[in-house]
């Protein structure tokens, strides 16, 4: 209802129904969010929506969840109306980690300032985004680390900084040294993702779909006096990105 204020989404609805098709969901139902729905009574919801459209027969919410006008519904409001509709209430207990409550807020909060390994931790798998590539304006090329550039499809971007990363799509699960920012050495004033990925024989990935999964922050984006400073902040990036996946093979080789 007033989308400048709503929630930045973790990731689009597109690659959460993916997610849950993978978990084996035969459908999923997305509904949105209208005036109408906003003004719904619980008891409203779930029988309007819960019992004559899904006929429900399993509810799983976590067991701080609220819904309906006023946030008037929660979990024991379920499961005393699913006794009387023939539905079963699953509430689910919270997780915390590091003394605090897993949660999007907090998810999102990791992201924004780019400890994409804490964001990692909680989530349960790296942080991703989705984007086309485009042509960009080789100057990656130029200095001998081609990058591929991406117009993602997020609302939730990381904190400007390079990053360690692993991409899929045309490349299966290749390593890479990520850029997000607006790479103020060359003073372009909009945002750019530049995925260069190691140890792949350059090829043109212009028009495919690239998908980024985060693992580390290297550092924040810098402005640097000139290309010969910008190359040797590189290959320093580059050293410690090889250092970072040796790490991750050997945590994984148990």
């Amino acid at each position: 209802l007033a989308p400048a204020h709503a929630p930045r989404l973790i990731e689009p609805v597109e690659t959460r129904i993916e997610r849950l098709g993978l978990l084996g969901f035969d459908a999923v139902l997305v509904e949105p969010f209208t005036a109408e729905l906003a003004a719904m009574s619980a008891e409203t919801f779930i029988e309007k929506v819960l019992v004559e459209r899904m006929r429900a027969r399993h509810v799983v919410v976590g067991s701080d969840f609220t819904f309906g006008k006023n946030r008037s519904g929660n979990a024991e409001l379920l499961a005393s109306l699913g006794a009387r509709y023939g539905f079963e209430v699953h509430p689910t207990s919270l997780v915390a980690y590091a003394g605090a409550l897993v949660t999007s807020t907090r998810i999102r909060g990791l992201v924004d300032t780019g400890d994409v390994a804490t964001a990692r931790v909680l989530l349960g798998r790296p942080f991703s985004l989705t984007g086309i590539v485009l042509r960009g304006h080789q100057r990656g090329t130029a200095m001998g680390y081609p990058t591929a550039n991406i117009e993602p499809h997020n609302e939730l971007m990381p904190a400007n900084g390079i990053y360690v990363a692993n991409v899929s799509g045309p490349v299966e699960s290749a390593r890479a040294v990520v850029n997000v920012g607006v790479s103020p050495t060359f003073n372009v004033n909009h945002l750019r993702v530049e995925a260069h990925i190691l140890d792949f024989p350059p090829r043109p990935l212009y028009g495919s779909t690239l998908t980024v999964d985060f693992l580390e922050r290297i550092r924040g984006e810098k402005r640097f006096s000139g290309m010969k400073e910008l190359v040797s902040a590189i290959d320093e990036d580059l050293v410690e990105a090889r250092a970072i996946f040796a790490k991750e093979r050997a945590a994984e080789s148990g």
